[in-house]
């Protein structure tokens, strides 16, 4: 399986209140606190109803969004799932793209920062302020994503507070009349309107950007995302309501401090200063959360050859430290060139673009039928869902305007030069589109197969998947002498079919062709022969152990990982179900990742039974070892069955160790006196039967099993 080296994977450091607070915190600021004035002119007090307008094309491509980072959580988001799904060209658009329109949106909320602080010192050059605190970000954002994220918790939680008070308050001294003439602005001002606050919402996707580093993706990032979600939409209808109900038109339109001055009419002049420190907290959330998001996308086009490898340096702290400065220097070079309405709209367009083509990835990933595409999260109503996500963007690119479409044009077009002129010549990959193409006679691109086994691998097993439960069913073969893997293969084959519905010469046959076929992983001295075949019910496994080792022809060597094939002293043979192929490659995967290891093999060849060579995969669990003795509470499992023991939930015995002979417990499976008995659980569960039973935590009694 292909994978990232440990040296170049980024850490998981990130919580579900990270990642809550680091979407909620690059989204609110802009489309609060500068936006709505601006954006009142244009359409009147149906602004209102322009936030839900322009959140309708963000829903597609944030279920999008969700389902693929779950299956893929890579630095650089949206670039790579475009690049993966499609091709190296569409990729290089979306990763410059999109960390184009991230360093747009960094720079639009230190520019309104910096409007907020001129209510208080209107002499002061808001662009040299806001110059100086992107360079204080970046700073922030070289220590680590754990210390940023926290920094990001921090801030958000202080501006929700605010935001409370705001709407609580104002919701009393709304103005029915502020809203006469609802629509009378048009359809076409609307729908303009909606383009250009869209960029308001865009950071609720930028979180998949630094998906590498959050811990359990598979939950956290579709939670954090969805309740992120919904705080949004709420503040931005119910914060906009209030800043047209309560600021008399006049002085509303055109207004780049909106929030503030409705404040000022809510509480006099303590209410503007509350505002200004409120709307400080949620700039710099923006352009902390932004920058975080932004500095990976060169990290991740550089590690597909489409950047130079300059920008594949970690600092210290295990952080694409280049990356960030390149963003802060882009970012200084808009500040300084641009006004806010034409930051928002450029952005705005250009992202719209980019969701577009999200929804179109997770199209192409579903039906490419790739096994290992394994997205924790399944995107709902497909693909209707994602035909929408697809078209809707472009009625609102088209209604933003011309200086919109030529800058999302120049940078397709810069974008496609950059990738024919320096990356073409250095990417021999293609997309998950090519399997679409197999499916109709054409050719595909496995090492995307290869990539996605990777990933697996990284990711770890799901909750549900029975990992244990195979490991501690497993049969066990251990060899002394020199054998041939056809040899191998017939004695595991001879195992399986006790607990299959096939005979033994089936599993050989099938085990020997996939063989042949280069099918069967054979890495780090350790070969994994698997099987999905029909009418199984559950995974089986068996597991070999040969110390002076097998040899295995070069043809089952995995294609371009380097390793040689050599002697072969760990063999794997697992056979699933056909209709579940994820767990399968998970179960394949978690193999991998243990095999990893360097301590694996030589503590494989050490162990002397089969009670030792499964610890070796279970070694992170909760464990316990009871000895059965008559002089001890242990003394009542003597003549006991398996099935009549009342254990509690969540704890199950995982072998017995009798006479240096494993037993596969099973329900009718007696329990002697002198027997070892290995339980795995939960650890409440394991703490009620040592209370009950007696015993010793596995670490301590790992000489005598």
């Amino acid at each position: 399986m292909s994978f990232l080296e440990k040296s170049s994977r980024l850490k998981k450091q990130l919580t579900l209140l990270n990642v809550y607070a680091i979407v909620v915190g690059a989204t609110l600021g802009d489309g609060l606190f500068l936006l709505p004035g601006i954006a009142t002119q244009q359409a009147g007090p149906a602004v209102v109803l322009c936030y839900l307008i322009a959140v309708l094309p963000l829903i597609p491509a944030m279920f999008s969004v969700v389902e693929l980072s779950t299956a893929m959580p890579r630095a650089g988001g949206v670039y790579y799932f475009i690049d993966r799904s499609t091709h190296p060209l569409l990729g290089t658009i979306g990763g410059l793209g999109t960390w184009c329109a991230l360093i747009l949106k960094i720079s639009l909320a230190l520019i309104g920062m910096g409007v907020y602080i001129n209510l208080f010192f209107p002499d002061m050059p808001f662009t040299l302020l806001a110059a100086c605190l992107a360079l204080l970000f970046g700073c922030i954002n070289l220590f680590s994503a754990g210390k940023s994220g926290s920094l990001q918790v921090i801030m958000v939680f202080g501006l929700l507070t605010f935001i409370g008070w705001f709407i609580g308050v104002g919701s009393f001294h709304i103005e029915a009349n502020h809203f006469t003439g609802f629509f009378n602005k048009g359809t076409e001002a609307f729908l303009s309107t909606a383009g250009l606050i869209y960029i308001s919402y865009i950071g609720i996707t930028k979180i998949a950007s630094v998906s590498e580093e959050i811990k359990d993706p598979e939950r956290n990032l579709p939670l954090g995302i969805f309740l992120a979600m919904i705080t949004v939409v709420i503040v931005y209808v119910l914060g906009t309501l209030v800043i047209v109900g309560v600021v008399p038109p006049q002085k509303l339109f055109g207004s780049l401090t909106p929030v503030a001055d409705a404040a000022h009419i809510l509480a006099g002049s303590w209410g503007v200063k509350i505002t200004a420190m409120a709307a400080l907290l949620a700039f710099l959330s923006i352009a902390n959360a932004g920058i975080m998001s932004a500095s990976r996308y060169p990290l991740a086009m550089s590690r597909d050859h489409l950047l130079p490898r300059y920008f594949t340096s970690f600092n210290k702290s295990g952080i694409p430290d280049r990356g960030i400065y390149i963003t802060i220097a882009m970012v200084l070079v808009v500040i300084f060139l641009f006004d806010p309405l034409k930051i928002a709209k450029l952005a705005s367009a250009f992202q719209l673009l980019m969701f577009s083509l999200i929804c179109l990835a997770v199209i192409v990933m579903r039906e490419s039928r790739i096994e290992s595409y394994d997205p924790g999260y399944r995107s709902p109503l497909y693909p209707w869902m994602q035909i929408f996500g697809i078209f809707a963007p472009f009625v609102l690119i088209f209604e933003i305007g011309m200086i919109s479409l030529l800058f999302t044009f120049g940078l397709v077009l810069l974008s496609s030069v950059w990738y024919f002129f320096y990356a073409h010549d250095k990417v021999e990959r293609v997309g998950a589109m090519y399997h679409i193409f197999e499916r109709m006679g054409q050719r595909r691109f496995g090492g995307l197969d290869r990539e996605l086994r990777g990933i697996l691998v990284e990711k770890g097993l799901r909750g549900s998947d029975p990992f244990d439960e195979v490991i501690t069913r497993a049969q066990v073969i251990m060899l002394s002498k020199k054998t041939t893997f056809e040899q191998a293969v017939l004695r595991a084959s001879d195992l399986l079919s006790q607990h299959l519905p096939y005979t033994a010469a089936q599993l050989t046959k099938r085990f020997l062709e996939d063989t042949k076929l280069g099918i069967t992983p054979v890495t780090h001295g350790l070969a994994l022969p698997h099987l999905r075949l029909p009418n199984v019910k559950r995974p089986e496994m068996v597991l070999l152990q040969c110390r002076p080792g097998i040899i295995i022809d070069k043809n089952m060597q995995i294609p371009d990982t380097g390793y040689s094939s050599g002697p072969i002293h760990a063999v794997f043979f697992l056979v699933s179900p056909l209709e579940n192929p994820g767990q399968h490659l998970r179960i394949l995967a978690s193999i991998a990742g243990h095999a990893d290891d360097d301590r694996f093999i030589p503590d494989w060849l050490s162990a002397t039974n089969e009670n030792k060579l499964k610890k070796l995969f279970l070694k992170d669990k909760h464990f316990l070892t009871i000895h059965i003795k008559e002089d001890s509470q242990s003394a009542s499992f003597i003549s006991q069955a398996i099935g009549d023991l009342e254990l509690p939930e969540n704890c199950l015995i995982a072998f017995i160790l009798r006479i240096n002979k494993t037993i596969i417990p099973r329900g009718n499976t007696v329990l002697e006196e002198k027997d070892l008995i290995t339980f795995i659980g939960e650890p409440h569960a394991i703490e009620q039967v040592y209370n009950q039973y007696g015993g010793r935590k596995q670490k301590k009694i790992e000489d005598s099993a």
